[in-house]
């Protein structure tokens, strides 16, 4: 499967409009804020990007990152600029020719940022531990777009990832789901897999796989369904519903496997220049600026024990437990009783976490 990534994306590949789907997109466009970023960007770096949209996680200001699959360096150039001088990041990739173009605009980047805050690395994302100028423990985020669905071994790829992050630090990123498992002639086709397809995970399969890497509450910030444009290859995966999705995991180590109750809530002071009005945390948490608004105990070790910290205040501790936080979609496997009817009746009370 190396072999095939290297040669779609290394020489079948010129630019991004010769990509059969658009599978190989972000969930999202890229925000008005960023695209002067881009501006900066050498044009041979972004005609030689292969995708769409733009993984950039709000606070970065003077951390260490690391993008996975970073092809001709786009976004680790476009993140360069939003780490500043104090910060800096890091790109791995496989493909010599990507590596090529990313390496070889170095001195146009620096010169135009006025900093030179950028690496690149040659290695196999689901073989971090095979470059030795990654250290354990030392990346406050790493990122992805639409990388992980191509690698082979995708436990290695996620357990790599967590071996590198600081305590509290985050995967946030990219990628392509399935609504099921696709059987090997799909999962192996050279052109589904080079289009981001046939390396697909289930989603759930996903989901477990991330708790079993030591990410326990894997958080969906958005998504959306993939449409296969192109004829033949709709027909070879007729009857499978694939998806662009965007999660963020973070690397905490006393997460509850549950949404728990501990009375706790959070008040967003709106200073993230880019977020104002309101933080998106994922898709059920939109923190509206000078709102008291209640969290579950995951919820408020994201917020209090990474990166975010001083842009909200805390309410509450961890000293009193009220059980499952309404609304999370989960519920006591024991009989219902009156007293639980009574709890699920009243969650307007508490705010809604989940």
């Amino acid at each position: 499967m190396h072999a095939i990534v290297q040669d779609y994306y290394g020489k079948q590949l010129g630019s991004t409009a010769d990509l059969k789907t658009s599978a190989c997109c972000d969930a999202s466009a890229v925000p008005d804020w960023l695209k002067p970023l881009l501006s900066k960007i050498h044009p041979d770096v972004l005609a030689k990007y292969y995708g769409c949209g733009l993984v950039a996680p709000d606070v970065l200001r003077g951390k260490r990152v690391l993008d996975l699959g970073s092809g001709s360096g786009r976004d680790v150039y476009a993140l360069a600029q939003l780490v500043g001088p104090e910060g800096s990041v890091v790109g791995v990739d496989m493909t010599d020719e990507q590596l090529d173009v990313a390496r070889g605009t170095l001195d146009f980047h620096a010169e135009a940022f006025g900093f030179r805050n950028v690496e690149f690395f040659k290695g196999y994302i689901e073989k971090l531990d095979e470059i030795p100028e990654l250290e354990a423990g030392s990346f406050d985020v790493i990122v992805s777009n639409c990388v992980v669905n191509l690698s082979p071994d995708k436990p290695a790829v996620l357990a790599g990832v967590h071996r590198l992050l600081k305590e509290g630090g985050e995967f946030y990123f990219s990628d392509v789901y399935s609504s099921r498992r696709l059987p090997q002639k799909l999962s192996t086709h050279p052109v589904l897999y080079g289009e981001c397809l046939g390396g697909a995970l289930y989603w759930n399969d996903f989901l477990t796989l991330a708790k079993r890497a030591g990410f326990e509450d894997p958080r969906l910030v958005e998504e959306r369904p993939l449409d296969v444009e192109d004829a033949e290859l709709s027909r070879l995966v007729e009857g499978f519903e694939f998806y662009s999705a965007t999660y963020r995991l973070f690397k905490l180590g006393e997460l509850d496997s549950s949404c728990e109750d501990y009375g706790q809530a959070v008040i967003y002071k709106g200073t993230i220049e880019t977020s104002p009005h309101a933080f998106v945390l994922d898709g059920h948490h939109s923190i509206e600026t000078g709102r008291v608004f209640p969290v579950c105990g995951n919820t408020w070790r994201m917020l209090k024990d990474t990166r975010f910290a001083e842009h909200f205040e805390f309410i509450g501790d961890f000293s009193r437990h009220f059980g499952l936080f309404p609304g999370c979609g989960e519920s006591s496997p024991f009989s219902t009783t009156t007293r639980e009817v009574a709890s699920a009746e009243a969650p307007a009370t508490k705010g809604s976490c989940c």
